[in-house]
């Protein structure tokens, strides 16, 4: 018994102590609780908070901008920056010296601006300058896009991974035009890098479509490293289809281009209208950048200037329209000297004897500015303010309510409204394109109306918008007065028109074509005079050109403007009809008489055999089989070269490999000039047609940034 009691006395002793151990540790364990809620809480709350971020924004990826058959436009692009740390666990100086020559092959292989010794020397002194205070060494080279990050991991020393070779990258958003400088400031930028909203143009107009809606997220750090984690998903936003033709844009734009170099003009607009519809099919604004020209402000929208002689017209339409002249009504205008008001007003052929007694319809076909001014003054010298409002009735007052930003909405001075600006010098200068300032795209609109039976319709530059691929809205035109005139004043005016152009006297005559008939009047308007002028102690001017063709079945009006010209006698025929007619030419080859040129060679008992250029294959077959042409296809490659045999076409396969210089002889200038970036070769372009010789020959290595210029022909 005593043995047994002493063994629970001792059983009972080891629970006691026991108890007391755990005792004392739940204890320690609340007090310590204690502390840690209400002495220390703040201390590890702001701790659990740095671990912890929530209510993190993730952007929304940007919606894209498409041109009106769905190409490209504007898009973002992940691109990356790449960094070397030289103090990561895994590298290795013998390594790195082991691959540093091959490496530098590669890189100078992907990037060939900079030899290999080059690439080399900056890896090499990036690891004598390392230290642990700064691992962030940039590699030298251009930012890149994902599948050449991916091409750069694979590359020797790197392929080790992150670890081993210190290599890792920075990511960013980049907003980017696939096709450059085309369009550019209708298709606008946004601010930055990443996305912060558009800053122009469409980018701008329809920027809250285009953002889409930022996600949230939760950013927390575990073990070292951070996790997000996505509570509410981004929506992607919106794309805009353009009413822009990438192809009747690089006709606007390359002819308008090739006239400024030839004036050395400021500036220069040019903006293609559908007639119908009102969508601008193509709109480039060229302002001088350096030794060259670029896109900077969109003049078309935005410039607030004097339109000149183009107002002509709408003066003459108010009149006839009013019942207050009619176009064989005849004016003097004497030996070209007007003088009004104590003002002279000089025509343009005062120095020959003037135009003497001419016809009303006259004074619009040899742009007679005395003309005009003495028509309008008959007419309304007692009662300005009626010719105004006729202004007004043309739309000349109203806001157009542009898809642009920034647009400019016209002025033309009431002298009921004010009062004190209105002088007798005003009614007559304003009848020909003075005292007013107008956007070309006001006189397009205009112009455009006239070309359309009289009815006038909304500019539009974005014809749908999609989300998620689907149709979420699409804008159909817009008609802003169905009638500008009567039916009657409608045709006296389209004659006069026809007869600017097509009349042995019209002073639009340098835009008469052969091949398709063109209407359109011409515009002169004076900037500036003396030491301030474009040409010391001589005259600063501003030339247009607006019409529609063709003159009997009006499919596209077409405005152009250059603004400050070299010439000493500068001429809106001359210059800019030259090259509306250019555009018109083009345009109508592709588009207009395609259906046209079609049905005659079916019709024809020996067909001629087509002339087809060289280049990238699948459009051209694509085209071919539309046409019903036989051909022999012997393609295994996406660029074709193109022979004929025994009264066939014979595709064969051309060869154009990654980073040589292409063979582009045959092929016409959007393939040659795509193929030449592609490998990243600048391009001159002249002459137009097909490429008929290159100044850098085929086959060498391509070097990047270097210019090849193509002669067209």
């Amino acid at each position: 018994m005593t043995k047994n009691s002493d063994i629970n006395r001792k059983i009972q002793r080891e629970y006691f102590i026991v108890t007391l151990i755990f005792g004392a540790m739940v204890v320690a364990i609340i007090a310590r609780a204690v502390v840690i809620s209400f002495v220390e809480g703040d201390f590890w709350r702001e701790l659990g908070d740095k671990k912890i971020q929530t209510g993190i924004p993730i952007p929304a990826a940007r919606g894209n901008i498409y041109s009106d058959n769905y190409e490209l436009m504007a898009t973002s692009e992940s691109r990356y920056r790449l960094y070397l740390d030289f103090w990561a666990e895994g590298v290795s100086e013998d390594t790195l010296r082991k691959y540093i020559n091959p490496l530098s092959r590669e890189l100078h292989r992907m990037f060939p601006e900079k030899p290999a010794a080059a690439y080399k020397a900056d890896i090499m002194k990036g690891w004598k300058q390392r230290s642990p205070r700064n691992r962030e060494y940039p590699l030298n080279i251009s930012e890149v896009n994902y599948l050449q990050l991916k091409a750069i991991r694979k590359m020797p020393f790197f392929r080790q991974g992150k670890n081993k070779s210190g290599l890792y990258e920075r990511s960013f958003v980049k907003r980017i035009k696939p096709y450059g400088s085309l369009a550019s400031r209708t298709i606008g930028d946004i601010y930055g890098e990443a996305d912060k909203g558009g800053r122009s143009g469409l980018e701008m107009g329809f920027d809250s479509l285009l953002r889409g809606k930022q996600g949230v997220g939760t950013r927390q750090r575990v073990q070292g490293r951070y996790i997000q984690v996505t509570e509410k998903n981004p929506v992607p936003g919106c794309d805009i289809i353009s009413t822009i033709d990438v192809n009747m844009q690089d006709i606007t734009e390359r002819a308008l281009l090739e006239k400024l170099k030839e004036q050395d003009a400021e500036s220069g607009t040019a903006a293609l209208m559908d007639v119908k519809t009102g969508e601008i099919k193509a709109i480039t604004n060229l302002g001088r950048r350096g030794n060259g020209w670029g896109e900077t402000t969109n003049y078309a929208v935005a410039d607030m200037s004097e339109p000149g002689s183009t107002f002509k017209v709408a003066s003459m339409m108010v009149a006839l329209d009013d019942g207050l002249v009619a176009p064989n009504d005849l004016v003097d205008t004497g030996n070209g000297i007007f003088e009004y008001a104590g003002a002279v007003l000089r025509e343009h052929n005062a120095g020959r004897g003037g135009f003497g007694m001419i016809t009303a319809a006259q004074s619009i076909w040899f742009s007679s500015s005395i003309g005009v001014a003495k028509i309008i003054l008959k007419a309304y010298e007692n009662n300005p303010g009626k010719y105004v409002d006729g202004l007004y009735r043309l739309g000349f007052n109203r806001d157009l309510k542009l898809d642009i930003p920034g647009y400019g909405i016209a002025r033309v001075r009431h002298p009921k409204i004010s009062p004190n600006t209105w002088y007798r010098t005003t009614l007559p200068w304003m009848s020909f394109g003075y005292e007013t300032q107008i956007p070309p795209i006001y006189t397009l609109t205009f112009f455009n109306a006239i070309a359309n039976n009289g009815m006038m319709v909304k500019p539009i530059f974005v014809k749908e918008i999609r989300e998620n691929g689907r149709m979420k809205e699409k804008r159909d035109r817009v008609v802003l007065k169905k009638h500008i005139c009567s039916d009657v004043t409608l045709r006296h005016i389209r004659e006069m028109l026809d007869n600017t152009v097509n009349h042995p006297q019209g002073t639009g005559r340098p835009a008469r074509s052969e091949l398709v008939r063109i209407s359109g009047k011409t515009g002169t308007v004076q900037l500036s005079q003396g030491a301030a002028g474009y040409k010391e102690g001589g005259l600063s001017h501003q030339v247009s050109f607006c019409g529609y063709f063709p003159s009997d079945d009006p499919q596209y009006s077409c405005i152009v403007v250059v603004r400050k010209p070299s010439s000493d006698n500068p001429s809106g025929g001359d210059i800019c009809g030259k090259v509306f007619k250019r555009i018109a030419e083009d345009v109508f080859v592709q588009r207009v008489s395609g259906s046209l040129l079609l049905a005659a060679s079916k019709r024809s008992a020996m067909p001629k055999m087509p002339c087809v250029k060289s280049g990238l294959s699948e459009h051209t077959k694509y085209v071919m089989d539309k046409l019903d042409v036989k051909y022999v296809d012997k393609l295994e490659s996406e660029w074709m070269s193109v022979r004929t045999a025994d009264d066939r076409i014979l595709f064969d396969s051309r060869e154009i490999k990654d980073n040589r210089t292409p063979n582009v002889v045959g092929m016409g200038a959007k393939d040659a000039v795509y193929a030449m970036e592609n490998v990243g070769l600048r391009v001159d372009l002249k002459g137009q047609g097909t490429v008929v010789a290159q100044s850098i020959p085929p086959g060498g290595r391509a070097r990047k940034g270097k210019t090849v210029v193509l002669q067209l022909k």
